[in-house]
């Protein structure tokens, strides 16, 4: 597809996830022990044919820069494709104004450089499996000024308590966005992914500005509900939005189950990540493992139940982790017992026989840190 470029936006300002965000933005989160978050945005520009993204980085640049490397583990054509890192550079002391609009702006000139007609705008933290293609071709044949992917849930009251909803009209126009307030189980949640021209999108970024210094897209797109004709497009299939820790000890814990996987995971439709060479996992005699997801590289002797385990992970003999996810390179000392716990990248647990928190409020352990 060459109609379009993409854009990979970064969390909004209200987004935070507790301990895991004090290292690297959401994009970088471990998913699945194998992925990152943002891969799975790229991947869905990838396979549907877009091969010129920009990918807008606020903060904590480090491991996703690591990451996306020059994207070619993403099956970005060589030739003419291209994965952009762009920076916001604005060190305001009021957060307010770190918007994505504030990034649009100080990287105006590769959006207007982009010899593309359409601009696809989607999240870094959230997760899905999109074809834009069909998406693109919806909104070109519709003749819309803007549509927009929403996911419909009938748990709003409980989830997803930092996301925007789209309130519709029985034509799927889109009556305005507003914050989820929890007042609702019924709600279709805004997936922040956007389709467009480009030359709108120039249009909309420069009259966010003139309207408030605080503007967000979503907030002038709003703005802007009256005037245009503005469309909301269903996503069927596995959606996760990361906006607090208990979100992404959620959204992981949930794909060991086959059936939601498979609302994700296609054969036809590859997530592609970064790889590493590394040994298979080797599992002892004294190893027992159910239902998880074990990355390579590890080292097995205790038993593992309804976790996520990243590369190089060592669970030495007698060991017990459950519903847990562990980052690479954690080590669990034996006779040690995990549940319900996110361990970041190297920490250890030695010193202590239980560390267990309830399913309600997931315990963290910090990168590095040894127990």
């Amino acid at each position: 597809m060459s109609k379009a470029f993409g854009i990979i936006n970064f969390a909004g300002n209200h987004i935070t996830v507790d301990g895991l965000h004090e290292y690297r933005p959401i994009g970088a989160f471990s998913f699945l022990g194998r992925y990152r978050v943002i891969d799975f945005p790229i991947s869905n520009m990838s396979n549907s044919g877009i091969d010129q993204i920009q990918v807008y980085i606020r903060r904590k640049p480090r491991s996703l820069i690591e990451h996306l490397g020059t994207g070619r583990h993403y099956n970005i054509n060589s030739k003419r494709g291209k994965l952009i890192p762009l920076f916001s550079e604005t060190n305001a002391e009021n957060n307010i104004y770190n918007t994505d609009i504030s990034a649009y702006v100080e990287n105006l000139d590769y959006i207007e450089e982009a010899t593309y007609p359409y601009v696809v705008i989607a999240p870094s933290y959230m997760v899905y499996s999109a074809d834009f293609s069909t998406l693109l071709q919806t909104h070109i044949e519709s003749g819309a000024d803007i549509t927009m992917l929403y996911h419909s849930v009938d748990n709003a009251k409980e989830e997803f308590l930092n996301c925007d909803i789209l309130n519709l009209n029985k034509q799927k126009g889109v009556l305005s966005i507003e914050h989820n307030k929890g007042s609702a189980k019924n709600r279709n949640i805004f997936m922040d992914t956007y389709i467009m021209s480009k030359d709108l999108f120039l249009d909309l970024i420069k009259k966010a500005r003139k309207l408030s210094s605080t503007y967000t897209l979503s907030q002038v797109v709003n703005y802007e509900c009256e005037e245009l004709d503005i469309r909301g497009v269903a996503h069927h299939g596995y959606f996760a939005a990361i906006t607090d820790f208990k979100s992404y000890f959620d959204a992981n814990l949930s794909l060991l189950n086959l059936k939601t996987a498979m609302g994700l995971f296609n054969s036809d439709w590859p997530i592609y990540t970064r790889t590493n060479d590394s040994c298979p996992t080797q599992y002892f005699e004294t190893a027992n493992v159910k239902n998880s997801y074990v990355s390579n590289g590890c080292l097995i002797e205790g038993t593992v139940e309804n976790s996520v385990i990243g590369r190089g992970c060592v669970i030495k003999k007698d060991a017990v982790v459950k519903n847990s996810i562990l980052l690479p390179g954690t080590s669990i000392d034996k006779d040690v017992h995990v549940e319900n716990f996110v361990i970041d990248k190297y920490a250890k647990i030695v010193h202590t026989s239980e560390v267990v928190a309830s399913p309600e409020k997931p315990g963290y352990i910090r990168r590095h840190d040894t127990i």
